[in-house]
């Protein structure tokens, strides 16, 4: 099918050339009608032609739509082939005749089109459109009555057959008028240009037709008259109309939120129209009761669209009012209304003592999916987040967006209320989000601050900082409950390192939505505890018994293969969940001890803590338990820290490791040697053992002086009553000297491979005492 441009240019050129034809006295004279007859059936193909294939290009209502004006063409056209046969092989003038019930076929499928057409969302009720229908039909009927209808009804008419049909033709064109108006000034998005064309084209039909009807009254019409040019016009413009409707449906439009300008002079252009051709008529045409009884209608009907109109303005500036009011995304209130409700229920609790609480919702990851998946992605994540927080709330709840991926739910009630909608918010987010195509599960940090009646002089904004400062602890140990906020999260908050709560890049080697996808597995795993551990033992390097063994972090795969650390932990140390991984692992680590010590081996395990874990207060007591729960005592556990995680909060940091040594728990400074302040920290911290890093001792078989420093940090660490733990022995040359130099404990390839805990304990039982049996990797 050509393109629109093309036709438009091709039907310019056909309706000049028909110009020609009917204005010019040359050059076919007696045989004008003749030819203009045989034009006029071959210009109804094209529209009929296009109108069919753009009903087979498109779908749904505008098939329906295209093929209705296609068969009522057709009819047209076979009016017209009928007219041609009456007045150039009988001679004579066909009307009425059975051509005009095919001409008539043609403004009932033109009218079945235009309400098939869709129409974008508008402002309009459907009681201004009708009424404006209305005054448009009212106002042309004017028109056609002054200067045709009526004539013809006072006219000494006997053929009341022709007087029918006389008046068939301009009130069907009336209401085929009155229709494509109000339905042009509706429509939106691609199909407006050939709806536009189509109802410039139904005007050129319009105006022929009412023409005709008054010419043939007074027996003054042939074929090749001035007025044919409407219709040549018409078909023309309908044909160009339905190409542009066919490229329309390959193009995406935009719903319109407010009427355009169309729909204001609508109704009051036709009006106008009427009032000028009624003052150009004589008055006792006016005085006709037909005229003053639609008159009438008409003043009637223009002021019951001005009171409409009035209610409608009334109800689009408080849609304005509430669009400020809400997220325009989501739907959700916004920080703004938010802000003002909450207002009010604090100011209704410090009169009345009526308990309010706060719930802060932060998505985890959000950055994540939105830089890599997209932001149309982002914007569907965040219209499902909405629908998920307000099936958790009551009526009486406010839920608002107040951020990027920032939710706050404001609760009519106190503590208990608030923790039930807190909880029915975790669960919401059990179901995974599926995006584009990806399965993703996205969890929230969700703090909790109430007001209880006995704060009456808390202020708003206390009450969010509470809120937020409970959300930001739940964030920095990724809990999947709800946090309450407590004063203790205050020393928290104040030391809160920025880097936990950003999200950095997906992890290196993975594709976007792969690494999401792994973390959101990954959450799974450390929620069902799928994660699994392994042992490297620790050897006294003097009398060759194992006295310990660092747990090793593993992934299974559901295919059987394994994951190393390296190939998760950036994720986790990224995503803050090393608060639940630190968890999980000692809660495994200690119920291999405990079988370990039951079997009869008495081997202690390591385990190491990663921030914020060891600025944690409520760490100590967290071990304590889970110690006396699993029956251990305290010398079980070997706690490692590691000195860059904890640099900027070495007070609390040293407070907790007291409390931790002071319960009887060792306490390890792992990988020792790898930062620049290592040696303050032999100083500083109650610590039992250093535990010299592998890059610290690989040049040891080489150099000299390298050697040399580990002697000297040996020595120094003997004096300070601490142990020496060398990792990453890999040959006996290298496990040879690092006895010498006097390192008490050792571990790495060499002496065993990371082992399961029943392998381990294996070992243990088999082990000789005071040899070592070197083992290779």
């Amino acid at each position: 099918m050509p393109r629109t441009s093309y036709v438009a240019v091709g039907a310019a050129a056909v309706f000049a050339a028909f110009l020609v034809l009917i204005l010019g006295d040359w050059p076919f004279g007696p045989h004008l009608s003749l030819i203009d007859d045989l034009v006029f059936v071959a210009m109804s193909v094209p529209p009929v032609t296009f109108s069919l294939l753009t009903a087979r290009a498109v779908e749904g209502r505008m098939r329906l739509a295209w093929l209705s004006l296609a068969i009522g063409l057709l009819g047209w056209g076979i009016g017209e082939a009928l007219w041609a046969y009456y007045e150039i092989r009988l001679h004579e003038v066909p009307f009425p005749s059975i051509a005009d019930a095919a001409y008539l076929v043609f403004p009932v499928g033109a009218c079945v089109a235009l309400l098939l057409f869709p129409v974008g969302h508008t402002t309009q009720s459907r009681w201004r459109l009708f009424l404006d229908g209305m005054i448009v039909a009212g106002s042309l009927f004017l028109v056609s009555w002054v200067t045709i209808l009526a004539p013809l009804y006072h006219s000494d008419q006997s053929d009341r057959l022709a007087f029918i049909v006389s008046l068939a033709y301009p009130i069907s064109d009336l209401v085929i008028f009155t229709v494509a108006g109000v339905v042009l000034v509706r429509v939106s998005g691609p199909y407006r240009l050939s709806l536009t064309l189509l109802t410039l084209g139904l005007a050129c039909f319009a105006l022929s037709d009412s023409a005709f009807v008054y010419l043939t009254a007074k027996s003054e019409y042939a074929s090749g008259n001035v007025i044919d040019i409407g219709w040549a016009a018409g078909l023309l413009l309908i044909a160009v109309a339905a190409v542009a409707g066919r490229q329309g449906a390959y193009e995406h439009g935009s719903a319109v939120a407010l009427p355009g300008w169309a729909s204001v002079w609508l109704p009051f252009a036709p009006l106008i129209l009427a009032g000028l051709v009624l003052a150009a008529k004589p008055a006792p045409l006016l005085e006709s009761r037909v005229v003053l009884v639609v008159t009438a209608l008409l003043v009637v009907i223009v002021i019951a669209r001005q009171f409409v109109s009035v209610g409608e303005n009334r109800r689009l500036v408080a849609t304005v009012v509430d669009q400020a009011l809400h997220d325009s995304l989501t739907g959700l209130a916004n920080r703004a209304l938010f802000n003002e409700r909450l207002a009010q229920a604090m100011r209704m609790h410090e009169r009345e003592g009526l308990p309010l609480a706060v719930v802060a919702v932060d998505l985890n990851d959000f950055k994540l999916v939105n830089d890599n998946l997209g932001h149309l992605v982002g914007d569907d994540l965040l219209i499902g987040v909405a629908h998920r927080l307000l099936n958790c709330v009551r009526a009486s709840d406010t839920v608002a967006r107040v951020g990027g991926d920032e939710f706050a739910v404001l609760v009519d009630g106190g503590a208990e209320t608030a923790e039930g909608v807190g909880h029915r918010v975790v669960e919401a987010f059990e179901e995974p989000f599926l995006l584009s195509g990806h399965e993703l599960l996205i969890r929230p940090s969700i703090g909790l601050a109430t007001a209880e009646p006995d704060e009456p002089d808390l202020s708003v904004e206390q009450l969010l900082k509470r809120a937020d400062i409970a959300m930001y602890t739940a964030k920095r140990s990724r809990a999947s409950a709800v946090q309450t906020y407590s004063p203790e999260m205050q020393l928290l908050a104040d030391a809160d390192d920025k880097r936990l709560f950003g999200a950095p890049p997906p992890q290196p080697g993975l594709g976007a939505a792969a690494a999401i996808q792994l973390l959101g597995k990954l959450r799974v795993a450390i929620e069902h505890s799928e994660l699994t551990l392994v042992y490297q033992p620790k050897f006294d390097l003097r009398t060759g018994e194992i006295v310990g063994a660092e747990a090793l972090l593993r992934w299974p795969q559901p295919d059987g293969t394994v994951l190393a650390p390296d190939q998760f932990l950036p994720l986790v140390r990224r995503h803050g969940l090393m608060g639940s991984v630190t968890q999980l692992v000692i809660g495994k680590a200690l119920d291999d001890a405990r079988s370990w010590h039951r079997a009869g081996a008495d081997v202690s395990v390591a385990v190491n803590l990663f921030a914020p874990s060891v600025a944690n207060v409520d760490l100590p007591e967290t071990i304590a338990h889970a110690l006396a729960d699993h029956g251990l005592r305290p010398s079980a556990l070997t706690v490692e820290i590691t000195e860059e995680l904890f640099m900027d909060s070495t007070e609390r940091t040293r407070t907790v490791l007291e409390e931790l040594r002071h319960n009887g728990i060792r306490i390890a400074i792992d990988d020792f040697g790898s930062g620049y302040s290592a040696l303050s920290y032999l100083r500083d911290l109650p610590i039992d053992e250093v535990k010299l890093d592998r890059t610290f001792i690989a040049s040891i078989l080489i150099d000299q002086r390298a050697a040399a420093v580990v002697r000297a940090v040996v020595d120094l660490a003997h004096v300070l009553g601490l142990t020496v733990v060398v990792e990453g022995v890999e040959d006996e040359q290298t496990a040879a000297l690092v006895r010498e130099l006097g390192c008490d404990i050792g571990q790495g390839f060499f002496y065993a491979l990371p082992l399961p805990p029943d392998e381990l304990l294996e070992m243990v039982k088999t082990a000789v005492s005071g040899s070592l049996q070197g083992r290779r990797c």
